[in-house]
Parts: structure tokens; C-alpha cells; sequence
């Protein structure tokens, strides 16, 4: 009887022994299997993105075309100069071309805190749980400033502050037409200083909230300075077309090749001066070469890197090589061209900026980004010119109209 009970303890014994490693695999198993899940959840989502990815894409970049023109304006009232005082209504037009992209941009973030899209990684839910499988560590740290109250009271302030500026700017604008034109240039003098002040943070802090939230772990200390260079000179770009457009139907005969070798002269100059952000923020971080800050240029070599050079080519070589003489800014062909170019290849930028967050390697440049560049391309158009025909395309009023009628250099 002892025999056989020793036999059967040792049985037993040896069953459980052989029971660990079975039960070690098993566990092993089930760990790959959640992780493979999670891997296809997460590719799954950054399908699904795609389309909001081309359309918010396109919204920060017409975002850009209004929002840069609209800061030139208020820099030319603080500076009090006298020869753009011919070109204000377009810029006033141009700016208020800011409100279709806010609202496109608001309504895709906003739907994001519902996890309609998982665009932005810092809305995913649990993400600063301890203990919840989504659970990241350093996005936890960065809640105080990416949680979606203080993010909602950060977009609507922008909104608000753009939008009554431009509104308050354009309706003083009209006001002179039929009052008293320097009165009401200085009323704008104080709108546009408020303004300008208040721009030189949320220029910044917007940048932050709706292109580099997107990569949360990565941070750059330029990055807003870089995306203001961006939306600044392609705003330049924007303003040249539509000045050259309109001069070709007739209008703004009071516009001369002094005039557009001025705004040749700012694209050319803001061109340079993106390009010295670009290299200072890349430089800086591969120099460095820290883990969480070298990623972001890794992921962009390796999945986008047609797109990657393509924007640096478009965006520094062909603008400088096509207008770095004085001649070449006042031929309207060489100037156009040199502005399709900035046009496309900061929309490269926001592109570069955007997806590689959003879609990782699902990428690609189809129907879904033609269209959103073209729906906002439309209405962009619509906004613009709608309002120039509301209002004399001449200033008559502003105290230095004639100073810029006989604008010489």
C-alpha cells in the first residue's frame, strides 16, 4: 500500500511538473495573440484614417493661406506702411478665408475625443490609466496640457481671437470707405496690435495642439516657429496669384511691378527662412541623435522619403533658383511658377507633417487627398472672391493711398 501510494505521489508530482512548461507556453501564446491583435487594431485604425488624415491635411494647409495673410495685415497697420495700402482688401479677403478650415478643424478634432478617428494617439481611452492596456507612461506626463477640455478651450480661443480679428479688421476697413479714413485706421492700428501680440503665442501653441500632438512622444522646440514660416510664405504665394489673377482681369490697375517685386521679395525671403528652420530643427535632433526625438526623421526616411524630398526640393531649390535675381521678381510667369511651387510644396510639408502619425506607411496620394485639396481649393475661391466683389478693390480712404499708388523702388 505505501508502494502504491508513492508511486501515485510521484505521479502526481511529475503531472505538475510537466503542467509548467505546457501552462509557460500556453500564457506565451496568448500574449503573442493579444499583441498581433492589437498590431492589427492598430493598422486597421490607421486605414481608417486616411480619410480624415487628406482631409485635415488640406484644412491646415488652407488653414495656413488665410491665417499667414491675415497676420501681414495686421503687421501692415502696427508698422504703419504705406505701400501695401493698394493690396489690403485682397489680403482682408484672403484672411477671412481662415473660417471654413477652423471649423473643418475643430469638428475633425473634436470627433476624435468620441474615437470616431484615431488620428490623435494622446485621445486614445486609458491612455494615461495605470494598469489599462493603453496605458503610455509619457503620454500620461503630458495630460495636464493634452486632455480634451483644456485642448477644446485652447481650439476655441484660437477661433474666436482669429475670427473677430479678421471680421474686426475688414468691417473698420469698409467703415472708411464712407467716414473718416484715419480714424478708422487707427481703430484697426489697435485691432492689429492686440492681434499681433496675441498671434505671437497662439501661432505657437496651435502648431502644438493640431500638427505635433499628432506624433505625441516627439516634441520640437521649433515647431512652431517652422510651421509659421510654412503658413507665412505660402500665404505670400496665395496673395501673388490672386493679385496677378485680378490684374489680368483689369482690376488694381494701381498695382505695378514694384508692388510685385515687394511680394516676390517676401516669398523668396520666407522661403530661405524656412528652409534655415527646417535644417535647424533636423540638424539638431540628428546631431543629438536621442531616441524619442530621432524617430520622427527616421519614420519619414524610411516610409516617406519620395514625399520627403520632393517638399525640400519644391520648397527651398526651385522658388530661390527661380527669383533670386531682381529682374525675375517682376516677371509675372517666373513669379507664378515660383508660387505654384511653394503652394505644392508646403502642402508636401503638412503632408509630411501629418500622415506618417496618422496613417504610418498606409499612405498613398489618391482621390481621397485630390479631393479635399480641391473641395477646399473651391471653397477657398468662393470666400475670396466673393468677398472682393462685395467692396471697391481700392482702399480709397486709408491716409497712405497715394503713397502706394506711386509706390516706386
Amino acid at each position: 500500500g505505501h508502494d502504491d501510494h508513492a508511486d501515485a505521489s510521484h505521479d502526481d508530482h511529475g503531472h505538475a511538473g510537466n503542467d509548467d512548461y505546457p501552462g509557460e507556453a500556453h500564457a506565451a501564446m496568448i500574449e503573442s495573440a493579444l499583441e498581433h491583435d492589437a498590431h492589427a487594431a492598430h493598422e486597421a485604425h490607421q486605414i481608417a484614417n486616411r480619410p480624415w488624415s487628406a482631409l485635415y491635411v488640406a484644412a491646415i494647409f488652407f488653414l495656413g493661406l488665410g491665417l499667414g495673410q491675415l497676420f501681414f495685415l495686421g503687421i501692415q497697420y502696427v508698422a504703419q506702411a504705406g505701400w501695401s495700402a493698394g493690396l489690403l482688401r485682397v489680403m482682408e479677403a484672403q484672411a477671412f478665408a481662415i473660417v471654413i478650415p477652423l471649423i473643418v478643424i475643430l469638428i475633425i478634432s473634436f470627433l476624435g475625443f468620441g474615437h470616431v478617428h484615431h488620428m490623435f494617439h494622446w485621445m486614445v481611452e486609458g491612455i494615461d490609466v495605470q494598469g489599462h492596456p493603453n496605458y503610455d507612461a509619457i503620454i500620461a506626463e503630458k495630460t495636464g496640457f493634452l486632455s480634451p477640455l483644456f485642448f477644446s478651450i485652447r481650439a476655441i480661443v484660437y477661433t474666436v481671437g482669429w475670427i473677430w480679428a479678421a471680421k474686426m479688421l475688414r468691417k473698420n476697413s469698409l467703415l472708411s470707405d464712407s467716414g473718416d479714413g484715419v480714424a478708422m485706421w487707427k481703430k484697426n492700428r489697435g485691432v492689429a496690435a492686440a492681434f499681433t501680440v496675441f498671434y505671437a503665442v497662439t501661432s505657437s501653441t496651435s502648431a502644438w495642439d493640431f500638427i505635433m500632438s499628432i506624433d505625441t512622444h516627439w516634441f520640437s522646440t521649433l515647431f512652431g516657429w517652422y510651421t509659421f514660416a510654412g503658413m507665412f510664405v505660402s500665404s505670400f504665394a496665395a496673395l501673388i496669384l490672386i493679385t496677378l489673377y485680378l490684374k489680368g482681369k483689369g482690376h488694381m490697375e494701381w498695382i505695378n511691378e514694384n508692388h510685385m517685386h515687394d511680394l516676390g521679395k517676401f516669398m523668396f525671403a520666407f522661403s530661405v527662412f524656412w528652409t534655415y528652420l527646417w535644417f535647424s530643427q533636423f540638424m539638431l535632433i540628428w546631431y543629438a541623435d536621442i531616441p524619442e526625438e530621432v524617430t520622427y526623421y527616421m519614420q519619414r526616411f524610411d516610409q516617406y522619403k519620395v514625399p520627403f524630398f520632393t517638399m525640400l526640393t519644391l520648397n527651398f531649390l526651385l522658388p530661390v533658383l527661380a527669383v533670386l535675381s531682381r529682374p525675375a521678381k517682376r516677371v509675372p510667369g517666373t513669379v507664378v511658377m515660383a508660387a505654384f511651387f511653394v503652394l505644392v510644396g508646403h502642402y508636401m510639408d503638412h503632408y509630411v507633417m501629418i500622415m506618417p502619425g496618422t496613417v504610418g506607411d498606409h499612405y498613398g496620394f489618391g482621390l481621397l487627398e485630390l479631393g479635399a485639396i480641391l473641395f477646399f481649393t473651391g471653397l477657398f475661391i468662393i470666400v475670396v472672391l466673393s468677398s472682393l466683389a462685395k467692396a471697391p478693390l481700392l482702399h480709397k480712404n486709408h491716409p497712405m493711398i497715394t503713397e502706394s499708388k506711386y509706390f516706386q523702388q
